[in-house]
């Protein structure tokens, strides 16, 4: 599936809430808000510190969500990337182009590392971000309670940003990932 990938704005704020509406709860449980709430995406569409993207599908429909949120006060230099595709478009390499952009936004906005967690039975996600240069750094054990009740461990994977563009500088390497 081919999708443009573009930041949110304020017109996109009631197509968001009726994406976020649609995805299954269990794809919702690593964002820190409640993503059903209406308000919380006409603040997002809104907040100039964060960078969020929509990847659209030809019909301009949105299927899949990027944020990259920037860390508290004490850790400003580094991101947490949050990603959500829907069911209907998975496995078409969405998530990964949203992470890639997500990357060239974090260099944009001077982040020097960039951080994500997941569960750490989800080894498409895994095996995805450590394909894009993200390593574990953490593994937080029975840390989450999903939907189904069951207990889950969390991965939380990082990226070096400036390091890894520095390499691909000087390999030549840039002009691929734009």
């Amino acid at each position: 599936m081919t999708a443009e990938l573009r930041e949110l704005s304020p017109g996109d704020v009631q197509a968001l809430h009726r994406f976020f509406a649609e995805v299954p709860a269990e794809d919702r449980t690593f964002f820190k808000e409640d993503v059903t709430d209406p308000a919380v995406a006409e603040r997002w569409a809104r907040d100039e510190r964060c960078v969020r993207r929509l990847a659209l599908d030809g019909d301009g429909g949105i299927v899949a969500f990027g944020g990259l949120l920037p860390g508290v006060e004490c850790s400003s230099h580094v991101a947490e990337i949050v990603i959500v595709v829907a069911g209907r478009a998975r496995r078409l390499g969405l998530g990964r182009s949203l992470a890639r952009r997500m990357l060239l936004d974090a260099l944009e906005h001077d982040f020097k590392k960039v951080i994500v967690e997941t569960a750490a039975d989800n080894i498409a996600a895994v095996q995805m971000f450590q394909k894009l240069g993200f390593e574990p750094e953490a593994l937080l054990r029975d840390h989450l309670i999903g939907r189904d009740g069951e207990i889950h461990d969390i991965i939380i994977l990082a990226h070096g940003v400036d390091e890894t563009w520095s390499a691909m500088l000087s390999g030549g390497l840039d002009e691929a990932v734009r």
